[in-house]
C-alpha cells in the first residue's frame, strides 16, 4: 500500500485546471464530470507527483478490494488515486491547511488511517511517498499505523525533483526501492549525488515487470 503526499491545490498549475477559460482535456473534465485525483495532482505538481503515482501503481500489492495507491487529500482523508474530483473538490482542498493542528485536515486523515490499518492487518506495510521530516501528516499517520508505516530511506537529503526522478528510475528498472520504518528514522542527511538526466521518462506507461529488492526489506 502506498500513501501519496498531496500536491498544492492552491498553486499556479492548479489554477490553470480551474480556469473557466481553459480548454485542455483535463480542465474540461475537472469542470465537468470529474477527473482522477492522481492525474489532476500529477499535472499540478509535475515530476515529483508523477514519480509517486507511477511508482505506486507499479509496485502496490494491496489486499483484495483495497486500492494500492491512496492520495492524502486535505479535508477528504485518503482518496484512491483513480477517484474522480471536480472543481468544487479542488477548491475545498485548497481551503484547508495541510497541518496536523488543523482539525479539518486531521480528522478525515485519522478516520481513513484507522480503516486502512484494519484493512492491511498487523503484517501489512504502508509506504509513505512524501516528506517524513515534517509532522503535518506523519504525526497522525504514525500514531495509528505505528511500525507498519514505512518510507524509502533514499529520500533523505533529496529535494522533490530528485525524489521524483528516483521513483521514475525505479519504475523503469522494475526495481522496488528498499524501505525502512518512519518511527525512529533519520530524517535529515547530506544531499546525495545528483542523478543523471532521465531521458524518455514520458515513455513509462509500460514499465518493466516489478521485482523486489535483493536485500531483505526492513519491517517495523
Amino acid at each position: 500500500m502506498f500513501l501519496l503526499s498531496p500536491a498544492n491545490a492552491g498553486g499556479e498549475r492548479m489554477a490553470l485546471v480551474l480556469s473557466a477559460r481553459a480548454r485542455f482535456a483535463l480542465a474540461r473534465a475537472v469542470q465537468g464530470e470529474g477527473a482522477p485525483i492522481g492525474e489532476v495532482f500529477r499535472f499540478a505538481s509535475g515530476l515529483y507527483f508523477r514519480g509517486k503515482l507511477a511508482y505506486a501503481l507499479a509496485f502496490a500489492r494491496p489486499p483484495a478490494g483495497v486500492p494500492g495507491a491512496l492520495v492524502i487529500a486535505p479535508g477528504a482523508g485518503l482518496v484512491p488515486s483513480d477517484a474522480p474530483v471536480r472543481a468544487t473538490d479542488l477548491r475545498a482542498f485548497a481551503s484547508i491547511p495541510v497541518d496536523a493542528r488543523e482539525p479539518r485536515f486531521r480528522a478525515p486523515l485519522e478516520r481513513d488511517a484507522r480503516l486502512l490499518a484494519e484493512a492491511v492487518g498487523d503484517e501489512g506495510e504502508v509506504v509513505l511517498l512524501g516528506s517524513v521530516a515534517s509532522p503535518k501528516y506523519v504525526e497522525p499517520l504514525l500514531a495509528i499505523l505505528g511500525a507498519r508505516l514505512l518510507f524509502p530511506p533514499d529520500f533523505v537529503g533529496r529535494g522533490d525533483m530528485s525524489r521524483g526522478g528516483l521513483l521514475l528510475r525505479a519504475v523503469r528498472a522494475g526495481a522496488e526501492l528498499p524501505y525502512g520504518p518512519v518511527a525512529g528514522a533519520v530524517l535529515h542527511g547530506p544531499r546525495p549525488p545528483r542523478l543523471a538526466p532521465l531521458r524518455g521518462a514520458r515513455a513509462l506507461d509500460a514499465p518493466a515487470r516489478p521485482r523486489r529488492p535483493d536485500a531483505a526489506r526492513r519491517r517495523g
